[in-house]
């Protein structure tokens, strides 16, 4: 299928992209295209105006600061999976740009675009809730504010945001010393959207070890769970894997997915309790 008719026009700024969706009712942001495009072949979205961004160099900017980062939300996902010191700080959200589609399509998907989108399959925002990001939205007329990614979901493709709102940065804390992580999907092939997945970072702590795992592409939005492991042994990730799992109420295929999902915690967290006293950056793939 075809789009419904639309008006199109290109930003050459922030602030002028901002000023003509908040002009034009039903006007929408247009950044890489991958997601919004998609569900306007099939008429699921009919925005009568597409204020293109792409162009904005200013959001496709990495800053680096003592313990976070500061990430435009322009930057694409194929960016931030190759990009050398965002490999080197934040490797968690390396690995989870790697496990989006094809390359193809990760030249072209941007960061603030898949947080927005709000796919509940989607590796980035997992990531970026397991790190404890935030994102930083700005609206015509009023202050910028900051917003934490994992309050930012609603439901299936629904989140607090307005369609004049822009993500304009993200800023991800680097991991501390003491703490590892795990990024552990599984779909039916390389590319496809995830059936389960567990983005990870586990830390030591006074009663054994802590674990913020997120759950994703097994409910209607990314699910965080913090839990304490006295003993951080096989047995004892298995048990909270299949304890977090049987809490789980997937929309289909319920018991195959927790299955799914107790293999994605298992390994997820097990990597990340690895990585505690070894090498935070891991393997590096482009």
């Amino acid at each position: 299928m075809k789009p419904a008719a639309f008006a199109y026009e290109r930003a050459t700024s922030v602030s002028q992209a901002l000023e003509r969706v908040q002009e034009a009712p039903g006007a929408k942001f247009l950044a890489g295209g991958q997601s919004l495009l998609a569900v306007m072949n099939y008429r699921l979205a009919r925005p009568a105006r597409l204020v293109d961004i792409g162009k904005l160099g200013e959001l496709c900017r990495v800053f680096e600061e003592p313990e976070s980062m500061l990430l435009g939300g322009l930057c694409s996902h194929r960016f931030v999976e190759t990009d050398e010191l965002i490999g080197r700080r934040l490797p968690l959200l390396r690995e989870a740009a790697h496990h989006i589609g094809h390359v193809a399509i990760r030249n072209c998907g941007t960061l603030g675009g898949t947080i927005a989108h709000a796919d509940p399959a989607a590796e980035l925002p997992a990531a970026l809730i397991a790190l404890g990001a935030s994102i930083f939205v700005e609206r015509h007329g009023q202050q910028r504010r900051e917003l934490a990614v994992a309050d930012l979901y609603q439901g299936f493709y629904s989140t607090l945001l307005e369609d004049t709102d822009l993500i304009t940065w993200v800023r991800v804390p680097t991991l501390a010393a003491g703490s590892g992580w795990g990024f552990k999907e599984v779909s039916r092939r390389h590319g496809d959207f995830a059936e389960a997945g567990c983005a990870a970072v586990v830390r030591h702590s006074e009663g054994g070890l802590t674990a913020r795992l997120v759950l994703f592409g097994v409910a209607d939005r990314p699910l965080l769970f913090e839990r304490t492991l006295h003993d951080g042994d096989p047995e004892s990730w298995s048990a909270l894997a299949h304890d977090l799992a049987s809490q789980l109420e997937p929309t289909d295929r319920a018991d195959y997915r927790r299955r799914l999902a107790a293999h994605c915690i298992t390994s997820a967290g097990s990597d990340a309790q690895q990585r505690l006293s070894g090498e935070q950056g891991g393997e590096r793939r482009v």
